[in-house]
């Protein structure tokens, strides 16, 4: 068997989980959208089909308090219930089990009701929360158990219970956020009562045979959290309680530790889960960073848990189970930890989606279906828009033939996967070429699409993306002046002394393949950004250190905007903290005088400086390569424009991904 550690059953006594693969709870934005239930249907019931164990819902808050919005996602009555029936019957239908997050966001609440055990406002939320009362506390884990019982009415196979990530019931349990002086604070052991409480009266709402999973924290990477004899100690009340299994929760929402995006090692914090491991009798999920099935094999095969799962991953393909089930390894599309589409657009109010997957939350609306029209089509340029494209468009059946100038498929994906941090790029290029050969793509690479080919095809798609941005002052052609391109696809030699000229994505990028270090394991991460893994104290964190450097760079903007402003929503504060940690001079409002043999002659703020530098790194932005396009304009009938020739933002392969699905599925 393919991955026979990640393909065993698990059983759970009253019923069997096939697997050990679990989606993880993602909140997506169905849960408030128009036709939320049916949407939510059609996206579950596909993951579903996909072959997952066990999957766990977005958070469905138990009380209006709980709200992670204004009439957010909410379980309390009878009729809620009947409305969530149209979402277990579509995965039971499927043959897959599904569990409901019961989540409280508590002082993380965007809503003026927010409550918590104490009057202390977040600094990632605008709203100040209500302290609870006593009732107020003891109404709440009567809610959870209402909302249990509801779940379990709704046709659910379970509930997780969130108790992780900084949220209402981990605000009870570390003294950080639990000031009380009653018996729901002060010692631990006051402290935790409120997560037994609702654990225990879960349990008593809904009998033995229904699986109750509690997310705790293990790691909360917040100053005073719980320490790990408080964690060990938890959990083993948590299963006195009544939980079936315990899920692994890492570091709160305000903790200034990356723990999910790109540049974190895959299956970077399963060793958490590891030693808790032996020290319960009921199973342990780990998290995290898990995007591939070897990852997973490994993790379980090496006895960091007992399941684990994967969130993000089922966005980017919902058959990943039955791929690597079936030997299918190489046609997985895999999550690239991105954030771009999913967590930015969530936090943002908008529904999620996946950059390397549009279909992602729009199950009912974007398929690809068999053409009834078969077609001749090229497609011009082999970057994300235009392999997006071409694959969509052989999917259906079309005859393509994809033309790209340059020896390699990719684009300016070529330079991403180059980024350290970014590695997981490649996988898409990797699933790309898979589909081709697949779906018999016809790929001409070095081959310039020559205008007089437009007669041969009854369509053309123009993809042919981005050139950067040049710079006009005095010695902008000086040898020491390079391109992004330059730097990281082509290698040329930079001194120890860089100047960036351009602080949007590229730059950072250029920043950070200019900075790096070479060692890039799981011990030198979280030591690079102060993570205790002796785990000495509450919370794990130790001081970040200085990350070294094998350079001195500038990252210059001529703007007086934020560094980086432009950067994703959950990822951006991730990137400004490395340059620091790097020591990277990051200056706003620039003015550029000259480069000569002196260097790079600036105004900052006015004030005239010269910076001594071994090279000038031009990262000014892109625009459109779209004159074949032009050119082709009145000589073909069916033309079309994708991706950044059509728009040449800061590279943005989410729309370029997307423009060049949907062409695909309209022609």
């Amino acid at each position: 068997m393919n991955y026979p550690h990640l393909f065993q059953p698990l059983d759970l006594g009253f019923t069997t989980l096939k697997n050990r693969i679990l989606m993880g709870s993602m909140h997506t934005g169905l849960e408030e959208s128009k036709n939320g239930f049916e949407k939510q249907a059609a996206y579950f019931a596909e993951r579903a089909r996909g072959g997952v164990g066990l999957i766990v819902t977005g958070g469905v808050a138990p009380n209006r308090a709980g709200w992670t919005i204004p009439f957010g996602s909410k379980l309390s009555t009878k009729s809620e219930a009947r409305q969530h029936k149209k979402i277990t019957d579509a995965v039971h239908a499927e043959g897959g089990k599904i569990c409901m997050q019961i989540l409280h966001t508590g002082r993380y609440a965007y809503h003026p009701m927010a409550v918590a055990p104490s009057g202390l406002k977040s600094p990632i939320s605008p709203f100040k929360p209500w302290e609870l009362s006593d009732g107020g506390i003891r109404e709440t884990i009567t809610d959870f158990a209402n909302c249990t019982l509801k779940a379990q009415e709704a046709g659910y196979d379970g509930v997780e219970i969130m108790g992780s990530e900084g949220y209402l019931i981990n605000q009870f349990i570390v003294s950080k956020t639990n000031k009380r002086t009653d018996e729901w604070g002060g010692s631990y052991e006051n402290r935790i009562k409120f997560p037994i409480e609702i654990v225990r009266s879960c349990r008593e709402a809904v009998g033995k045979n229904f699986i109750i999973i509690y997310r705790l924290s293990m790691l909360d990477l917040v100053e005073d959290g719980s320490t790990w004899d408080e964690v060990v100690h938890l959990a083993k009340e948590i299963e006195k309680a009544g939980a079936t299994i315990i899920n692994t929760g890492i570091g709160w929402h305000e903790a200034r530790v990356p723990t999910i995006a790109t540049m974190v090692p895959r299956g970077g914090f399963s060793w958490v889960t590891q030693r808790l491991m032996g020290k319960l009798s009921i199973p342990l999920i780990t998290t995290n960073r898990i995007n591939m099935p070897d990852v997973a094999e490994k993790i379980l095969a090496d006895g960091h848990a007992d399941m684990v799962s994967m969130a993000r991953p089922f966005l980017a393909d919902p058959e990943f189970p039955n791929k690597a089930m079936q030997g299918r390894t190489d046609e997985i599309n895999t999550c690239i930890a991105c954030n771009q589409a999913c967590l930015d657009h969530v936090f943002d109010r908008k529904t999620a989606s996946c950059i390397v997957n549009p279909r992602a939350c729009n199950e009912l609306t974007i398929n690809i279906l068999p053409t009834k029209n078969k077609k001749k089509v090229a497609v011009v340029g082999a970057g994300p828009a235009g392999l997006s494209c071409a694959v969509t468009l052989a999917q259906r059946g079309h005859e393509v033939h994809l033309f790209e100038a340059q020896s390699m498929l990719g684009g300016q994906f070529n330079i991403a996967k180059e980024i350290p941090g970014k590695e997981e790029f490649s996988e898409t290029l990797r699933y790309y070429r898979r589909q081709m050969e697949i779906h018999q793509v016809n790929v001409h690479l070095n081959t310039r699409f020559e205008e007089s080919n437009a007669a041969n095809f009854d369509e053309v798609v123009v993809a042919t993306g981005v050139n950067g941005r040049t710079v006009d002052f005095e010695g902008s052609n000086h040898p020491m002046v390079l391109s992004y391109t330059d730097v990281v696809l082509h290698k040329k030699p930079v001194g120890k002394k860089v100047a960036i000229i351009g602080a949007g994505g590229v730059g950072f990028d250029v920043a950070e393949f200019l900075t790096h270090s070479e060692n890039t394991d799981i011990k030198h991460f979280m030591k690079e950004w102060g993570v205790d893994m002796e785990y000495k104290k509450g919370g794990a964190l130790l001081e970040s250190e200085e990350m070294s450097s094998p350079r001195e760079v500038y990252l210059l903007q001529r703007s007086s905007n934020k560094m980086g402003e432009g950067l994703g929503k959950t990822t951006g504060w991730i990137h400004r903290t490395a340059m620091r940690l790097k020591d990277v001079k990051m200056i706003k409002e620039v003015s550029y005088q000259k480069v000569d043999n002196d260097g790079l002659h600036v105004l900052i703020k006015g004030q005239p400086h010269v910076l001594e530098v071994d090279n000038v790194v031009i990262c000014a932005g892109q625009v459109s390569n779209n004159q074949l396009y032009t050119n082709l304009q009145g000589k073909v009938k069916h033309l079309h424009l994708i991706g950044g020739a059509f728009e040449a933002g800061d590279l943005d392969a989410k729309f370029a991904i997307e423009q060049g699905t949907k062409l695909g599925i309209a022609i």
